[in-house]
């Protein structure tokens, strides 16, 4: 609705969307928006409508700009489970950024390339950037990736933070199956002496990839890792703060997926103070979730634990 009357009153209006992540929205939906003068374009759509051969490539960055001024970026999708009217999982915990001043450049820049990659339609960059006078002192670095790189520049961005780290590594994701290279520098961390903490759902939305977490979770806690589940509803955060210094917030999970086949985005802040709040964030909601002790996980049963071989087994196509 808000959408429609902003068409109206002359604003341009765009919505890219990722081919697999909306396909439960009916196409009549798209049709009728696009009536309204709202510009649509699909990334990989399907051959056959629910038919996606390309379906382990997927658009999973969450990109808001407005007016070139104002941008959002963070793990909140559009969606009534965003809203925690879910019936399954409830209150949804997630983390978004606002962000204003020169920062909001790098989200635009990666919409307009995301948009012109899929559309026929080739927009201009220069002439949607604007001047950019308004808040924002923090440093912000806005880090993509995707298959289309040639590297994997927000894995890369993850072991650099987690190797500078000289006091606290705090991780909140909510599927956890990191490559050798992010898990073993985890673990040397927590081996050092610095304080590692992970966060993860208690529930599953995805069972393999949930249980193949709770496989890596074990190795991390025999390091010393100190692990939560987070039991109020359903976390999505997707979050890494170093010393309360510098804090990486998007779109990107700690799995392989988020860093090999997903287009995905984050913002990096370095910045202490917005730091330091994302770090009294995650303090705030360990009191909403039960630490899993080493002993706990010995003593988890047979049955989570061929859960767990099973999933660890296929996690590298999870």
């Amino acid at each position: 609705r808000h959408l429609k009357k902003k068409v109206k009153e002359g604003v341009e209006v765009r919505i890219f969307f990722d081919g697999i992540g909306g396909s439960d929205v009916p196409k009549k939906v798209w049709r009728e928006l696009e009536l309204t003068g709202i510009k649509i374009c699909e990334f990989l759509p399907p051959i056959f409508k629910k038919v996606h051969i390309r379906a382990n490539y997927r658009n999973h960055r969450k990109i808001v700009v407005i007016d070139g001024r104002v941008g959002f970026v963070g793990g909140f999708n559009i969606g009534e489970e965003y809203l925690g009217r879910d019936k399954r999982f409830g209150y949804w915990r997630d983390t978004h950024l606002k962000i204003e001043g020169s920062a909001v450049k790098g989200l635009l820049v990666r919409f307009i390339l995301d948009w012109n990659y899929v559309s026929k339609e080739k927009l201009v960059i220069d002439e949607y950037v604007r001047e950019f006078k308004g808040k924002g002192d923090a440093g912000i670095q806005i880090v993509t990736s995707g298959p289309d790189a040639g590297y994997e520049q927000i894995r890369d961005n993850y072991l650099r933070m987690i190797n500078k780290a000289e006091k606290s590594i705090y991780i909140q994701t909510p599927y956890f199956i990191p490559d050798d290279t992010i898990f073993s520098a985890l673990k040397i961390a927590a081996y050092s002496g610095i304080d590692v903490r992970l966060m993860i759902p208690c529930k599953p939305d995805h069972p393999f990839v949930y249980w193949a977490t709770f496989s890596f979770v074990g190795d991390l806690l025999r390091s010393g890792v100190r692990c939560y589940l987070y039991e109020k509803g359903f976390l999505h955060a997707k979050t890494l703060i170093i010393d309360g210094k510098v804090a990486s917030v998007g779109t990107a999970n700690m799995d392989i997926r988020s860093f090999r086949l997903n287009f995905e985005i984050n913002a990096v802040i370095y910045d202490y103070e917005t730091s330091g709040e994302l770090e009294n964030m995650f303090l705030s909601d360990m009191v909403k979730s039960r630490e899993l002790t080493f002993y706990d996980y010995e003593n988890r049963g047979v049955k989570i634990w061929l859960k767990e071989q099973v999933s660890r087994l296929f996690s590298p196509i999870l």
